[in-house]
C-alpha cells in the first residue's frame, strides 16, 4: 500500500492521490515525484555521470560481475517474489537484467534524480519509475524484494533509509544490498562520488540489525582485486586535481576488462558454493525482514 507522504494515511498502490489530504505527487519530466525539491539537485551524486555510467555500464567487468551475483543471489534467496523496487536505480542496469532473468514480475525503480530515469525508462519502458527520496519512501507492507546497490554510501542518514526500506516491505520481504566496503581503500574516487563512507562489515551488520532485519548472508567480494585496487588508489594519490579522472578504473583495454571479468567470475562461484570472503572492495548483503 501507499503511505501518504503528508498527512500519513494509508491508501492503494494503484491510486495516485491520497484519499486522506488529496496529496498529489508532482509530475517532473514525466514522472511521478515525490521529492520534487531534490529531482535535479539531490545531493550525494554527480547526476551528470549518468550518461557516461550508460555507456561504460554494459560491458565493464565490475558491472557485468555485479549484476551475475544480483541474480544468482535473488534466485536463491527469494526464487519466487513477484514485486520488485530498486532504490537509486540510475540508469536502469540492474533492473533490466532482473526483467531478463524474471520477466513476469512487477519491477519498480527509484532515483533521487530525474536524469536518471531517463535512461532507465527507456530500457525498461514496461516497469514502474518514479522520483523519490529514500529516506521518505511513500509505501508499506508493499514489496517483496528491496535493493539499493552502491547507494547506502551516498547517503548520511543510512540507518534511515534502512527503517524505510524495513517498513516498505512486506513481513518476511527481502532487501538486498551492495556496498563498497574497507575505510582504508578510501581515495579521491570516493571524495569525486560523493562517498559519505565506506563500511566496515560489523558496523553495517549492526545497522541492518537494529532496523529490524536479519542477516541471512553477507560476503565480500572484488577480492582477489583488492591489491590492483590498493595499488591504483595510491597512484591516485600521485595526481594533481586537474589531472584527476574519476572514472578511469571503469576505462580499462579490452583484454584487462576481460581478465578482470574471468578472476570474478571465479569469486562468483566461490560465493555460489557457500564461501563468505571476508575481504573484497564491495560487500553483498542479504537480509529478510522479521
Amino acid at each position: 500500500m501507499k503511505r501518504c507522504l503528508s498527512c500519513d494515511v494509508r491508501y492503494g498502490s494503484s491510486t495516485r492521490n491520497c484519499p486522506g489530504c488529496g496529496f498529489t505527487p508532482a509530475l517532473v519530466d514525466g514522472f511521478d515525484s515525490y521529492a520534487p525539491d531534490f529531482a535535479h539537485d539531490g545531493g550525494g551524486f554527480r547526476p551528470h555521470y549518468f550518461s557516461e555510467l550508460a555507456r561504460l555500464e554494459e560491458t565493464n567487468f565490475w558491472f557485468k560481475i555485479r549484476n551475475q551475483l544480483l541474480m544468482w543471489a535473488i534466485e536463491k534467496y527469494c526464487p519466487n517474489f513477484q514485486s520488485l523496487l530498486e532504490i537509486g536505480c540510475g540508469t536502469g542496469y540492474v533492473l533490466s537484467g532482473i526483467s531478463k532473468r524474471f520477466p513476469h514480475t512487477m519491477l519498480c525503480g527509484s532515483e533521487i534524480f530525474i536524469a536518471g530515469l531517463g535512461f532507465a525508462a527507456t530500457r525498461l519502458p514496461s516497469s514502474k519509475f518514479m522520483q523519490m527520496d529514500a529516506r521518505s519512501i511513500p509505501f508499506e507492507n508493499e514489496f517483496d524484494v528491496i535493493g539499493a546497490f552502491d547507494v547506502l554510501e551516498h547517503i548520511k542518514e543510512d540507518e534511515e533509509v534502512l527503517t524505510q526500506m524495513y517498513t516498505a516491505l512486506k513481513p518476511e520481504g527481502l532487501m538486498l544490498l551492495t556496498i563498497p566496503q574497507h575505510a582504508w581503500l578510501w581515495s579521491a574516487i570516493d571524495e569525486y562520488a560523493c562517498h559519505e563512507r565506506r563500511y566496515a562489515a560489523a558496523d553495517l551488520h549492526n545497522k541492518i540489525d537494529a532496523a529490524g532485519f536479519r542477516v541471512i548472508r553477507s560476503t565480500s567480494f572484488v577480492t582477489t582485486l583488492l591489491p590492483a585496487m590498493m595499488v591504483s588508489r595510491f597512484l591516485q594519490k600521485k595526481v594533481s586535481d586537474k589531472q584527476f579522472d574519476a572514472s578511469a578504473e571503469l576505462k580499462i583495454s579490452p583484454w584487462l576488462n576481460s581478465l578482470f571479468f574471468r578472476v570474478l567470475n571465479a569469486e562468483l562461484a566461490l560465493i555460489k558454493r557457500g564461501f563468505d570472503l571476508p575481504v573484497g572492495g564491495s560487500r553483498l548483503v542479504v537480509a529478510r525482514r522479521i
